[in-house]
């Protein structure tokens, strides 16, 4: 089971409320099974007669095989490459998030955990034997990258001059600039000497890069800072995004000093070509989740709608917008008329304009959104299940939020004040004292975050709550 604290969440709900909040979690949890990283490896690649063969991207023949997994699912993933081809792998390393492995090897592959979202030290060593295994690879040989979300704090290698330090300064104040991801990674890959493709520029041998997005709209130079992709940014890209969210003059000496000898053309720049010997496969993205919601969906009773694959935005206003579209179904029953499951994936962002950071997460930070709205409508029959699908929210414990008409009254009966705790980006606390955080713990996927709204109509309350007190009749 996904949710660890499905019990807590049901508690003190009956009838169609407790109804919805659970079907928004089946939903929910079917999509992130699907998304199953192993799963997903096992269904692109096999080997046959010792060759490897790849769905939709034809044969690879090799004499070795070496490895580099990164990322949140990195370990699942080689787990289903070690169980394809282990006989035939050389060397390799599986660097994932703390938490996130199950053993300290894979068949002969190292595993490190390492920072994130804040890189560390065991970033720049897995980084290290990473370069080190590419060097390795020969002519007849096969690298295999498996990239999922999480892989640009996790594989760190700063660009000659600058240290692990000042880069993490940099990327810590990128991250309370309010800068998409993409913005961030730009950045990132112009002070790093793996990321942008330059991790693969050396590399002799093929290389077969498959990959699970994180990122919205599937950019593969944006996933993991793209360590195999060409890359379109340049170094006035990344200068111009540190200028416009006015951090430019607080990030490190070493850093700018570095971004401005690139403007000059004496620093290399990330790989602006193609290469003959890589091959990228997409194997998940935020879309194939939705499509996954969907169909479970609809063997639900639920007419499902997926309003996009890429949504962004300041979270609680995206919760809020969300929760009209929601009521404006359930009261006027348009554009959909109820029973509706609306799914929307993408990634939030939560924006701190110089506010002392609270505690939660852009999925929890939108479900509380979505409260407010809810209950400034006073609607009933509506739920929204909002879920980071790697299992962590934010730098919290929680994986997003379970709310439905009454969490807001609930919050405010335990004397929190919800809105002064959403206005202080502490969704956290909120919600918390709604009954509200969703705990998972690490689910080995990184899709994005997907939110699952489900909404009722009246008269399906009402059957619903006279067939349950059938059924309880016929049982006593």
């Amino acid at each position: 089971m996904l949710v660890k604290n499905i019990d807590e969440l049901l508690s003190g709900y009956e009838g169609v409320e407790k109804y919805l909040r659970e079907r928004a979690v089946l939903i929910a949890e079917h999509a992130v099974d699907m998304a199953n990283p192993e799963k997903l490896v096992k269904s692109y690649l096999y080997c046959r007669n010792g060759t490897l063969k790849v769905k939709n991207c034809g044969d690879f023949e090799f004499s070795k095989a070496y490895v580099v997994a990164i990322g949140k699912a990195a370990y699942p993933m080689a787990k289903a490459v070690d169980e394809i081809i282990g006989d035939r792998i050389a060397e390799g390393i599986v660097v994932t998030k703390y938490g996130y492995s199950e053993s300290r090897r894979v068949g002969i592959m190292d595993v490190v955990e390492a920072g994130h979202p804040v890189p560390d030290e065991n970033s720049m060593k897995a980084a290290k034997k990473g370069l080190e295994i590419a060097e390795k690879v020969g002519e007849d040989d096969i690298l295999i990258l498996l990239v999922s979300g999480g892989g640009s704090a996790l594989f760190v290698m700063p660009e000659r001059g600058i240290s692990l330090e000042d880069k993490i300064k940099t990327y810590k104040l990128l991250l309370k600039s309010g800068a998409r991801i993409q913005e961030i990674n730009t950045v990132r890959k112009h002070i790093s000497a793996v990321k942008g493709g330059k991790f693969v520029k050396k590399v002799r041998g093929k290389v077969l890069s498959l990959i699970i997005s994180d990122v919205v709209g599937d950019n593969l130079e944006a996933i993991a800072s793209g360590i195999s992709v060409k890359d379109p940014t340049t170094f006035e890209d990344a200068v111009k995004i540190l200028k416009n969210y006015e951090i430019w003059y607080k990030i490190p000496e070493s850093v700018r000093t570095y971004l401005e000898r690139g403007l000059k053309g004496e620093e290399e720049e990330s790989l602006k070509v193609d290469l003959e010997n890589v091959t990228n496969k997409l194997i998940c993205s935020s879309s194939k989740v939705c499509e996954f919601a969907a169909k479970k969906a609809r063997t639900l009773g639920f007419t499902p709608v997926i309003l996009s694959s890429v949504l962004e935005g300041e979270s609680k206003d995206v919760g809020i917008a969300l929760a009209s579209i929601a009521v404006e179904i359930r009261k006027n029953k348009r554009p959909f008329n109820p029973p509706v499951a609306l799914i929307a994936g993408g990634e939030t962002t939560v924006t701190f304009n110089g506010k002392k950071a609270g505690k939660g997460g852009p999925n929890q930070e939108l479900a509380l959104g979505f409260a407010k709205k809810l209950e400034e409508s006073k609607v009933d029959g509506i739920c929204i299940f909002s879920l980071d699908t790697d299992g962590t929210d934010g730098p919290t414990d929680a994986a997003g939020g379970l709310v439905s008409s009454d969490t807001w009254g609930r919050i405010v009966r335990e004397r929190v004040d919800p809105l002064k705790e959403l206005m202080m980006h502490n969704a956290y606390t909120a919600l918390k004292a709604g009954n509200a955080l969703v705990i998972t713990g690490p689910t080995d996927t990184n899709v994005n975050s997907i939110a699952i709204i489900v909404i009722s109509r009246y008269y399906d309350l009402i059957m619903y709550n006279l067939i349950i007190d059938y059924l309880f009749g016929l049982l006593i």
